[in-house]
């Protein structure tokens, strides 16, 4: 892109600006930062709902877990098509557990009224957990009407019926 500069600092002397700085920065190749964010968004949920036994990286296949290490510029073939059903398997597990920890943290929550979600994690405040594992199995070549379902299931359990229902 042409930068327009307006007359008065034709003339100013000093170091490059942020903006020129950044224009000469190579392009990132968005779909590996896509897969950053997938990985950043399980260790939070592994993280928030304390899920143990869970292997961050076994939910990626070798290309994947080569991406991780690679420049963000750079161009990298990322895992599409055909998955190994084991690590499609491993995905889906993951984010039912995720799900579940999601319901059972909200009814816990509001069965003690002592201290709010909101007040233990003022950042989280409208995250929607169960949405956001929807949005990961789109990403991780998972179902989203098995995500869904087990929702509901996961609602209809703790006696949530009012929210399975909708």
């Amino acid at each position: 892109p042409v930068l327009d500069t307006e007359d008065a600092w034709v003339s100013v002397e000093g170091p490059v600006s942020i903006v020129e700085l950044a224009l000469e920065q190579k392009r990132i190749h968005y779909p590996l930062v896509e897969h950053q964010f997938v990985l950043c968004t399980t260790l939070y949920a592994i993280m928030r709902f304390s899920l143990k036994s869970v292997k961050p990286l076994s939910l990626f296949d070798s290309k994947g877990k080569n991406a991780f290490f690679k420049d963000l510029t750079s161009i990298q073939l990322l895992p599409s098509g055909d998955m190994d059903p084991n690590v499609l398997s491993i995905r889906q597990q993951f984010l039912v557990k995720v799900v579940s920890a999601a319901v059972q943290t909200l009814c816990s929550s509001q069965k003690a009224n002592e201290v709010s979600e909101e007040e233990l994690f003022p950042f989280e405040k409208g995250k929607n957990w169960p949405t956001l594992a929807v949005d990961l199995a789109q990403y991780l070549q998972i179902s989203e009407d098995v995500i869904k379902r087990h929702y509901v299931c996961e609602l209809y359990s703790y006696g949530m019926d009012h929210l399975g229902e909708e």
